[in-house]
């Protein structure tokens, strides 16, 4: 997983050309203008959801992970709290839901917390286990954008 400020964005660029490009559609400033729903950028390669909610509970949150997409959370507006472990995580349960790209787990009691706050962004791969949307000291109002990068068959790191 990875953490940091939209301003680093360009570090990552080596990484995959899919995760470059959601990237670069996060720096418009005119995307936190956009009404709730889907937009499409390279058809189902690289696609983006504009999502508006109230923070919830840690205790009323699953983890979830994605089989060939990359994640990459960017807040808009608001404070939330995304839990992390990786895939591999011994105390990980067996998948409750698994279906088409999605699983889902739930909690162990040792995941990571990491607090996202607005320019900032997260990118989960299929390796790692993430829990968005949750709550930090009580309910927020939150604007997110979430782009979904396929896999690319190449990236930085692979064989």
């Amino acid at each position: 997983m990875i953490v940091d400020k939209i301003e680093n964005a360009h570090i990552y660029n080596a990484i995959s050309t899919g995760l470059t490009k959601a990237l670069e559609i996060l720096k418009d400033p005119a995307l936190g203008e956009q009404e709730k729903g889907r937009y499409e950028v390279d058809g189902e390669n690289v696609f983006y959801m504009v999502q508006q909610y109230t923070t919830k509970p840690v205790e009323q949150s699953k983890l979830e992970a994605h089989k060939t997409y990359i994640d990459v959370h960017y807040i808009v507006k608001g404070n939330e709290l995304v839990g992390y472990t990786s895939l591999d995580n011994p105390k990980l349960p067996a998948a409750h839901y698994d279906k088409g790209d999605d699983r889902l787990y739930d909690v162990p009691d040792n995941i990571s917390r990491i607090i996202l706050t607005p320019g900032t962004f997260c990118v989960a791969f299929p390796q790692d286990a993430h829990m968005p949307c949750c709550q930090i000291k009580g309910p927020e109002e939150v604007k997110k954008i979430v782009v979904k990068v396929k896999m690319e068959a190449k990236t930085v790191g692979s064989k």
